[in-house]
């Protein structure tokens, strides 16, 4: 991905997340995939070229790990007036690992779930050039929520393995808007991982903070109960029931945790900013800070619209984006949960910001 900006110095929670992560997925490159204006159009099924079983063998794509670093994400935007991006998203299909013993086939956008953070500012300009790798198995595209054009833009970048198209589309109005697979299976690709997030920034910008930290919720379903070791298989039978083995952030089981690939970091004094982007495709997240209230955010990704102010959690929808502050007044381990807890308890759904410092007995001390 291009964005015309400058390089900024790299944070320690990045470096302590790489550290933990490796370098599996940073090899993957960029990805990205899209659909036929052909399928579209004649509105037909794609079952003989789209079986509906899980059939990846042969030449798919391997990786230690699709988690996406939460503190990678392009820095807000300092200027008042527009310009054009050269964007690019590469489809890729990649075995790696959900969960300690366990394996599944991810589809992604350039080898992370949830894919890159894009990052605008109204009234920009994009031209988006959507890949395929030539190992995938499946067609791919692109509805971006963003875009004022028929299918989000995807009928324009449909794309089969190997396959390269490209759109234009103006930034009209500001928010966080998600982008998603769209072919007819898209319930399937979703939930595989082709899910992100593109930030509109209104003409004035964003509030400052200390840190922003991205993450993206969806559910997964396995034929394979959660916890089974091995390769795990896609099952359409519970997808259609919308009753999931798996729930995740970024892609792999209590992913953002000090026991997988490290806990986000942060420091008593400082302020965070939250991008949080709902793939599904079926499930509501009850989005919760144990530990701490979201000081603002704004529902839906509506960044036009005031702020809620101390909101304890704030439901977003599959489709959907939320953007929230916290005030870390307190060293502490902040909880990321979805508060539908079983989720949390039982299906893999926990991230953690570890906010370091001194103690704050004006606000909080255990009394023993």
């Amino acid at each position: 991905m291009t964005q015309d900006r400058k390089n900024t110095p790299e944070d320690p929670s990045r470096r302590h997340f790489v550290s933990s992560a490796g370098t599996g997925a940073l090899l993957l490159g960029l990805s990205g995939i899209a659909m036929s204006h052909r399928v579209f159009a004649a509105g037909r099924s794609l079952a003989g070229e789209y079986p509906q079983q899980d059939d990846f063998a042969g030449s798919i794509l391997h990786a230690d790990t699709v988690v996406a670093d939460p503190a990678r994400l392009p820095p807000p935007i300092h200027r008042q007036h527009s310009i054009h991006h050269e964007i690019e998203l590469e489809a890729r299909e990649v075995r790696a690992k959900l969960d300690d013993g366990t394996e599944f086939v991810f589809m992604t956008w350039n080898g992370q779930v949830p894919g890159p953070m894009l990052r605008v500012r109204q009234d920009d300009t994009v031209t988006l050039t959507v890949k395929s790798a030539k190992t995938n198995k499946r067609p791919h595209n692109v509805d971006m929520h963003a875009i004022l054009g028929t299918g989000g833009g995807a009928p324009a970048v449909m794309v089969y393995p190997g396959q390269t198209r490209r759109e234009f589309f103006k930034c009209v109005y500001p928010g966080a808007y998600i982008y998603h697979c769209a072919v007819p299976n898209l319930d399937e690709h979703i939930s595989r991982g082709m899910y992100g997030m593109i930030l509109v920034e209104p003409h004035e910008g964003l509030p400052r903070v200390d840190r922003e930290f991205y993450i993206g919720q969806n559910e997964l379903y396995t034929k394979e109960p959660f916890g089974s070791k091995g390769l795990v298989h896609f099952d359409y039978t519970t997808m259609a029931a919308e009753d999931p083995s798996y729930v995740l952030f970024n892609g792999a089981v209590n992913a953002l945790t000090p026991n997988r690939l490290g806990a986000m970091q942060a420091k008593r004094g400082e302020t965070a900013r939250v991008f949080m982007v709902c793939g599904g495709p079926n499930l509501t997240s009850s989005f919760h800070a144990i530990g701490n209230i979201w000081k603002e955010c704004w529902p839906q990704g509506a960044l036009a619209n005031a702020p809620l102010r101390y909101v304890q959690t704030q439901s977003v929808p599959p489709g959907s984006c939320f953007v929230g502050h916290l005030d870390l007044q307190v060293p502490e381990t902040i909880k990321l949960v979805d508060h539908a807890l079983s989720r949390v308890a039982r299906k893999g759904l926990l991230a953690e910001i570890a906010v370091g410092g001194a103690p704050n007995p004006a606000v909080f001390k255990a009394l023993g």
